[in-house]
């Protein structure tokens, strides 16, 4: 996959037809979600956010392979409960397409949180981090990304501005969110599952 600022590539089982999302500058734009099973057997079900021009040029049907390429994109919903960060696929290029399951990130940023190091209860080595990536017009996406083993020891040294390039997967993982009224509700969080990372000099 070419290795530009924010690229990714999946394939996957459409798991219902597209939905009307929004309107942005008189274009239409339209939301799905794709099934991409791991090789552990489980699925990210990831969504993906498509122009009408790109849908009308693949006729698709729920339960076909499809693969999508385009952008890791961001977006801050404004609810009564607070902000959401909302993680989504925006589609470029789009067709039907057999073979087995794909799901390939490539992102370069600037870590703009400070790291956060931790341990599974098995003692395995985790680094959760916010990457903070460019687009045109003066946009930034900000993309939560996890990191394991050694490469999430490297990384949690690293300080706050510093940029990085990373290759992985975007996953879905659902949790059990405590609210402020005592109840609870089960939501989904994307974040990308690093399996590269590397800093990047500074150039001034």
């Amino acid at each position: 996959m070419e290795q530009t600022s924010n690229r990714i590539t999946i394939r996957g089982s459409l798991a219902a037809l597209p939905v009307f999302s929004h309107e942005n500058h008189g274009r239409r734009f339209f939301r799905f979600a794709l099934d991409v099973p791991r090789l552990s057997g489980t699925s990210d079900t990831l969504q993906v956010v498509a122009s009408e021009e790109l849908l009308s040029s693949v006729e698709i049907t729920e339960g076909d392979l499809v693969q999508v390429s385009g952008q890791v994109r961001s977006f801050n919903s404004r609810q009564t409960a607070g902000r959401k960060l909302i993680i989504s696929v925006y589609a470029e290029e789009m067709a039907l397409c057999g073979g087995e399951p794909v799901n390939q990130v490539a992102l370069e940023g600037a870590i703009c949180k400070a790291p956060v190091f931790r341990r599974t209860p098995l003692g395995r080595e985790i680094c959760d981090i916010m990457l903070a990536v460019n687009r045109p017009y003066r946009r930034t996406d900000y993309l939560p990304c996890i990191l394991w083993g050694r490469t999430a020891q490297e990384v949690s040294r690293l300080e706050v501005g510093a940029r990085l390039t990373l290759t992985g997967r975007l996953q879905s993982r659902e949790y059990i969110k405590v609210l402020e009224d005592g109840g609870s509700e089960r939501r989904t969080a994307y974040e990308v599952s690093a399996i590269t990372a590397a800093p990047l000099a500074h150039t001034p």
